[in-house]
């Protein structure tokens, strides 16, 4: 069940990304992202079973992301992918004050939502710091393999998406697990979790190519 939840919701969401850079262009992209910084710091906080493995299921907004910098890049080239990932970083920042001072404010008599907000948003300061390293590096990555790659292979957009996205989003896994996650479980639990977000992660990028394409737009850009 959780398999076809997973598949079903990377469809939605990646048909949602396009629809918002149909609809809105460069900044309906960038809305996708400091959507994506939010959710995704939160839901990294649920484990669930993916195809017999254990995962984060914050997987796909992560990926959006990706997909969302490659759009930019290959469309606008990639000054502008990195200054989305620059208010990506600034949102996760931002978040993370705000957390804070919501957790650090006494709750009425009446409230019913303080300890229940702890308990997701507590865990939230380290898993923000790992994200907005692990962000930050990633996608800066990203958008210079994926510049790379276009020169070596301007023919070829399924090489420059997928093999910027699998290096980088390689390098994501392993930073934002150490820095957000190692300690917090048993070390198996751990491991399963890195291999299943990065096999996740690159089973999305597949599943992104075409709509790459259905966006592309048909010239070279700086």
């Amino acid at each position: 069940m959780n398999g076809v939840l997973f598949l079903g919701w990377s469809i939605v969401a990646l048909s949602g990304l396009t629809l918002a850079y149909k609809l809105f262009g460069k900044l309906g992209l960038i809305g996708v992202i400091a959507g994506s910084v939010v959710m995704m710091n939160i839901l990294v906080n649920k484990s669930v079973i993916i195809f017999g493995i254990g995962a984060t299921s914050g997987n796909v907004f992560y990926a959006m992301m990706f997909l969302a910098t490659d759009i930019l890049s290959e469309n606008y080239g990639g000054k502008e992918a990195r200054k989305s990932v620059m208010i990506g970083f600034f949102i996760s920042i931002f978040t993370m004050i705000g957390a804070w001072v919501a957790i650090a404010m006494k709750p009425a008599p009446w409230d019913f939502a303080h300890e229940p907000l702890s308990l997701i948003l507590t865990p939230m300061f380290r898993i923000v710091a790992g994200s907005m390293i692990a962000f930050f590096v990633s996608n800066m990555m990203d958008t210079y393999t994926y510049q790379w790659l276009k020169k070596k292979f301007p023919k070829y957009l399924w090489i420059r998406n997928n093999g910027s996205t699998w290096s980088s989003q390689l390098v994501d896994t392993l930073l934002f697990a150490s820095i957000a996650l190692l300690g917090t479980m048993p070390m198996e639990a751990w491991l399963q979790v890195v291999l299943s977000t990065y096999l996740l992660k690159i089973l999305i990028a597949i599943i992104d190519t075409p709509f790459l394409y259905l966006v592309a737009k048909k010239r070279e850009v700086e």
